[in-house]
């Protein structure tokens, strides 16, 4: 059969990288652009309490496990085929961009996001069992919000990296400087994922909305994108 084949190997392992790639980055999209701005309303502050108890719980768990499942199952694949030498440098260049960006996304899920997540579920269950609320709760929520907000960022030039290693070969083609264009691209990617802890509030300021997080993205797109247009 030609699933037991290495190109039924390499299939296999991208359906599986697509099917926990859409599960992560669907609910990632709906953590931002839908319940979040809900929660913000008055009627959302009313319904907040509940739904972290009843409804994020469950999605959380999808969330964290899709990051995990496309996470492993994608750098899975960047090994097999360095192992069987089927790629250019070129690709690797452009695989390895979405894969960094990737990385530092299961990174903020699951020691970031998630540990924040867990305190703000078990304040949800105090406060419901006529406790006080966690302190650390509130304390925390803004660094987990703009690492959400980042994932978002991130997702807009790591889905188009990923794209352009398998359509965009003229990308691939030249003899450029692969060591300048990892170092720039490493920077900008590093900056960004800084600014979730260490940033001003000038540079946070587009994580405070959607249509700034989407911009933001965009921008970054074009940006690592002139890199590699003019370095490799």
């Amino acid at each position: 059969m030609e699933l037991f084949t290495q190109d039924g190997y390499f299939f296999l392992l991208r359906w599986v990288h697509f099917l926990a790639g859409i599960t992560w980055i669907g609910i990632l999209y709906y953590f931002n652009f839908v319940q979040t701005p809900f929660f913000a309303t008055p009627l959302g502050g009313e319904a907040r309490s509940p739904m972290m108890r009843g409804l994020v719980p469950g999605a959380l768990w999808w969330f964290r496990w899709g990051a995990m499942f496309t996470f492993l199952s994608g750098w899975i694949i960047v090994i097999s085929h360095m192992v069987s030498g089927g790629m250019s440098s070129g690709y690797y260049a452009l695989i390895l961009t979405g894969g960094a960006m990737g990385t530092l996304m299961w990174f903020n899920v699951w020691f970031v996001i998630w540990p924040v997540q867990q305190v703000a579920i078990a304040s949800a269950e105090q406060v419901a069992a006529g406790g006080e609320a966690i302190a650390e709760a509130a304390a925390r929520a803004p660094t987990a919000g703009r690492a959400s907000r980042t994932n978002t960022l991130f997702s807009i030039p790591m889905l188009f990296f990923m794209g352009a290693a398998r359509h965009l070969t003229g990308l691939q083609s030249g003899d450029g400087s692969y060591l300048k264009y990892y170092a720039a691209m490493l920077a900008i990617i590093l900056l960004v994922e800084l600014n979730i802890f260490y940033g001003a509030a000038a540079t946070q300021k587009p994580l405070g909305s959607v249509s700034g997080t989407i911009h933001a993205g965009l921008w970054a797109t074009l940006v690592l994108f002139l890199c590699a247009s003019y370095m490799l």
